[in-house]
């Protein structure tokens, strides 16, 4: 600043500019202005699961990266998100792949897992030894965190999901690809996490043209199939109150 000379103790530590605490992820890079809970709280559920993958590993490559935007509310894209019901019927290629039967939810306290059997033994992880899901054949973790990032963990990497309200019937939504294993990233992969979004997109936007309607009325939460889109509007209801 020019001219200060004349100011008595200045520069003081109060006219430092703010500092906010980083925390890494690999190359991800996390922060928050008044965090609610710490960063190693709010990831712990996810590493649990995943913590055997080397996310330092993990590169960013932007030719694998898409940014779309979808003419809907952004949690209309979220409640499509946490439920997997729709799989069968709006995700023929997914549907190849993952074994509906045996899709599972779990929830945690500021998220949310979706887990996806392999229908066939080359989709799926190669699991160490003692981890909860030993034995099984798992083709993707779908973790959601609240209100707006979805980690998708794959064999071959991770597909980082922003969610950015750009208006009240707009919504960003940022892919954001990190490969592990590059070998395994075919480019059939990218075909279909275009494809899915794409069907994804149509969905959400018919949903939405659905609830502007003055027939549309709130309905029921599936016991089994919405635990995570009720427990997301759980949150929503209680960030709106505070």
């Amino acid at each position: 600043m020019p001219q200060f000379k004349e100011a008595k103790n200045f520069p003081a530590e109060s006219d430092d500019l703010p500092q906010l605490d980083l925390k890494y992820l690999g190359e991800l890079v996390f922060t928050a202005i008044d965090p609610a809970i710490s960063f190693e709280s709010w990831l712990k559920p996810m590493l649990d699961r995943v913590g055997f993958m080397p996310f330092d590993e993990f590169v960013y490559y932007p030719d694998f990266s898409q940014t779309y935007e979808v003419n809907a509310h952004w949690a209309l894209y979220c409640d499509n998100f946490l439920e997997g019901f729709h799989i069968p019927f709006v995700h023929p290629g997914l549907n190849e792949i993952v074994s509906f039967p045996d899709y599972e939810y779990e929830i945690f306290d500021h998220g949310s897992l979706q887990v996806g059997v392999a229908k066939a033994e080359d989709r799926a992880f190669d699991l160490p030894e003692g981890h909860p899901d030993s034995g099984r054949q798992i083709a993707a973790y779908w973790f959601w965190f609240f209100p707006n990032i979805m980690f998708n963990v794959y064999p071959w990497g991770l597909s980082l999901n922003l969610i950015n309200p750009k208006g009240l019937n707009k919504t960003e939504i940022r892919f954001e690809t990190y490969l592990w294993k590059p070998e395994l990233f075919k480019a059939e992969n990218q075909d279909l996490l275009h494809l899915t979004e794409m069907e994804d997109e149509a969905v959400v936007e018919s949903v939405q043209m659905g609830v502007k309607s003055r027939l549309y009325n709130k309905g029921r939460f599936s016991p089994k199939q919405e635990v995570a889109v009720h427990h997301f509007h759980r949150l929503v209801s209680e960030a709106m109150k505070s």
